[in-house]
């Protein structure tokens, strides 16, 4: 006897196959009906034998596509209609959206098989994909995932691409960005005033620009990528001239794993990131020197092709390893429109590679590292958005603007929480258009009326993100503080809003309850009924208020507040510049001086203390080079950094005496930097099992940009590792204020959100 079913599949199931995969599923358990992509993820309704159902129900889920993420399936027994055979269905659209919108994803080993198969018809083709791969989020312009609503849109399919959009038994089933040589989108090299449009050209010649030592301005998913070849150290040192960089670290791109494994040092975990789907960069300690690449730093960012045009340079010999940086100048978004690269990238690059597809947003490339405690993302782009990060409690929209600085913003429809890319710093105009143009896309994508949502923004009153927020004419206007937000993004992430943690919020910056710069906090509670402050670092103060974020030499003048004539002459014993004594000055007098607990300039202070006595040229500059310079030595000593139940204070002064004391008596740089990570993790350690114990709660959060450092957290994890209590930090979700956003939406959810 036939039954029924009508079956509702949310999740990541619209651009990833999930329909073909849903037909051919009911073809071979002789099943009629159909399936269609609607505003809510896929509907699908089955008619036949019974036991065929179950069969087809179990391998829906078991045997999904490997890029569909399932987040619920709703079955329910229906009325046998009738219907002769399985059909795709047209999409259909009667209600606000809640579908995910798909993540790009890298290229393929079916299309790259036929990319270099000359029988194949797509020989060589740069936009080769199917259903399992290709782009997603930077062509999607609407929902549902339809062809008419991408950026494909313009380009109609030849009669061999449609008969194989048509066929269920084709790859490219129901493929919407499908084309080919014939009917598709093609590559165009721009080179000293003349045009190579045959595309295949056009690739070789720029893959022989990069040989010869010029900068290529190259199209991608996301936006444009700069190139040259990070083997040549006088172009890379031109690079960095015409973009503005200062001394922050260039990305890599390697021709294979093998090359990859040549350049640094990888674990079998660090080499499962490089090739999976999301190809990001990967932080990796570097097994050679690449001069001008990244300076001081014994890490390397790599990552591996994930377009067809990447293999395709490599196959016409572009040099093994690449420069692959954001084409944009340095603090500026990526350049992602054609006239805008020409124009913004005219005084960096020397040719542009331009593909005729339409970029519909800018995203960047995402960047991991493996820690101590396990995967961390350090940029959440492409790969990633716009994917769920969470579930929150309520049902009203809530629009989360994040942070100034490494911006991202997140939307909760009906509960989920979906985060954007990493958006840049808002103090530069174009990263602040970007932001606004992203609320806007998000919000019209989803359907979302501004006057049903509350927005969340952080409490500094200044930030341009904060300012932007006050400004919409909204249901509701949310302040949250900005370590709190830190903390409760861990705990968003892991669905444990009533947990009862121990929170350790350590940055550089974040506007305090008390309109204090706060950056060095202890939080007792949970997200859901409130996160007392119960401790932070001793207070310090910042003489220049933002220029000692800037000056590490300012900042160590601020944390020797308390006892300025010997710090005045330790400076004269150690040679300091001038700018130190002037600081000291500031200090003396309390002069544009600001109070601070901020633990990230603690950290720009012992680098100060121990030769980092220039300025900045990138945001945790000081630190990163401290850290570096403390894996040149082995633990050696510990200095006192105590924690006073009493005050609920960290108290740095014990820490830094101790510091200058071995640095008078000649001690090497790399052990005393060592010896200055390990105390700090020590402090973190007994402060947390203080807190612990006096409140009874066994599980500590770790959030905030300090803890990218990956030094730290091995001394932390073989700490806490002697202990009972268990440590959380953020998974997929930046420890830095890109995740500050969801940790906005997560506090508004729970005090507004059912409002």
């Amino acid at each position: 006897m036939k039954s029924a079913r009508r079956i509702r599949v949310r999740g990541v199931v619209q651009g990833v196959g999930f329909r073909p995969f849903i037909f051919r599923l009911a073809k071979r358990w002789d099943l009629n009906g159909w399936v269609l992509n609607d505003q809510n993820g896929v509907e699908v309704h089955v008619e036949g034998e019974a036991e065929a159902i179950q069969l087809f129900l179990r391998e829906m889920t078991a045997q999904a596509p490997a890029s569909a993420q399932v987040a619920a399936v709703e079955i329910k027994d229906t009325t046998v209609e009738g219907w002769p055979d399985f059909a795709i269905r047209e999409s259909t659209r009667d209600d606000r959206p809640t579908v995910h919108m798909a993540a790009d994803l890298a290229v393929c080993s079916a299309c790259l098989s036929e990319l270099f198969n000359p029988a194949d018809r797509r020989y060589l083709y740069p936009y080769i994909n199917c259903t399992e791969c290709g782009p997603r989020y930077t062509v999607i312009e609407n929902l549902p995932y339809d062809r008419p609503h991408t950026t494909m849109k313009a380009w109609t399919m030849c009669t061999a691409c449609a008969r194989e959009y048509h066929d269920p038994a084709d790859r490219r089933f129901h493929a919407q960005p499908n084309a080919c040589h014939e009917c598709g989108p093609q590559y165009t090299l721009h080179w000293q005033g003349e045009r190579i449009c045959d595309h295949v050209k056009a690739i070789e010649k720029t893959a022989q620009l990069l040989r010869e030592g010029y900068i290529v301005a190259i199209k991608g998913l996301g936006g444009y990528h700069l190139a040259c070849d990070a083997e040549n150290f006088r172009v890379v040192e031109i690079l960095r001239e015409r973009k503005r960089r200062g001394a922050k670290p260039f990305a890599l791109m390697v021709k294979d794993l093998q090359t990859a494994r040549s350049l640094v040092e990888l674990s079998s975990e660090e080499e499962a990131l490089l090739t999976s789907p999301v190809r990001p960069i990967v932080l990796a300690r570097a097994r050679r020197l690449l001069q001008n690449v990244a300076p001081d730093n014994s890490d390397l960012g790599v990552m591996l092709p994930y377009t067809p045009l990447h293999h395709l340079l490599f196959h016409y010999n572009a040099p093994p390893v690449l420069v692959m940086t954001s084409g944009n100048r340095s603090g500026e978004p990526i350049a992602y429109k054609d006239q805008e690269a020409l124009e913004v990238l005219k005084e960096v690059c020397d040719a542009w590679l331009i593909g005729e597809r339409p970029i519909a947003r800018r995203v960047d490339d995402s960047v991991f590292r493996v820690s101590a405690f396990g995967t961390a993302v350090l940029r959440r782009a492409r790969g990633l958005a716009p994917l769920p990060v969470a579930e929150l409690p309520g049902e009203r929209p809530i629009l989360a603007v994040g942070a100034d600085l490494k911006n991202s913003i997140t939307l909760v429809v009906k509960g989920q929480a979906i985060m954007s890319q990493y958006l840049g710093d808002l103090e530069h105009y174009e990263a602040y258009t970007a932001f606004a143009q992203t609320i806007h896309d998000l919000m019209s994508m989803y359907d979302v009326p501004l006057e049903e949502v509350i927005v969340a923004y952080d409490l500094h009153p200044e930030y341009h993100s904060t300012r932007f927020a006050r400004e919409l004419a909204a249901l509701d206007h949310v302040a949250v503080q900005h370590h709190r937000a830190h903390i409760a993004s861990v705990l968003a992430e892991r669905n444990a809003l009533d947990k009862q943690v121990i929170g350790v919020a350590f940055d550089g910056t974040g506007y305090g309850d008390d309109g204090t710069i706060w950056g060095g906090e202890l939080f007792v509670g949970s997200a859901a009924e409130g996160l007392k402050r119960h401790g932070h670092l001793r207070q310090a103060l910042l003489p220049g208020g933002d220029a000692a974020a800037r000056m590490p030499l300012q900042a160590l003048a601020g944390f020797f507040n308390e006892m300025p004539a010997w710090a005045a002459d330790i400076g004269k014993r150690l040679a300091f510049p001038e700018r130190f004594f002037t600081a000291l000055k500031l200090v003396e007098k309390r002069l544009r001086t600001f109070s601070t607990t901020s633990v990230g300039r603690l950290f720009d202070a012992a680098a100060a203390l121990l030769g980092f006595t220039g300025s900045i040229s990138f945001e945790g500059q000081a630190a990163i080079w401290l850290e570096h310079l403390a894996r040149s030595s082995p633990l050696e000593k510990v200095y006192p950094f105590p924690w006073d139940e009493e005050k609920g204070e960290l108290d740095y002064r014990p820490l830094l005496i101790a510091m200058v004391e071995d640095r008078l008596l000649g001690r090497e740089a790399g052990a005393i930097a060592r010896a200055f990570h390990r105390s700090i993790a020590e402090g973190i350690y007994r402060s947390v099992l203080a807190l612990g114990e006096a409140h009874g709660i066994d599980t500590v959060v770790l959030s905030g940009g300090v803890f990218q450092n990956a030094l730290l957290l091995n001394d932390l994890r073989e700490l806490f590792g002697k202990s009972q209590m268990r440590v959380w930090l953020g998974r997929g979700i930046p420890v830095n204020d890109g995740g500050i956003s969801l940790g906005q939406a997560a506090l508004a959810a729970v005090t507004h959100g059912t409002a």
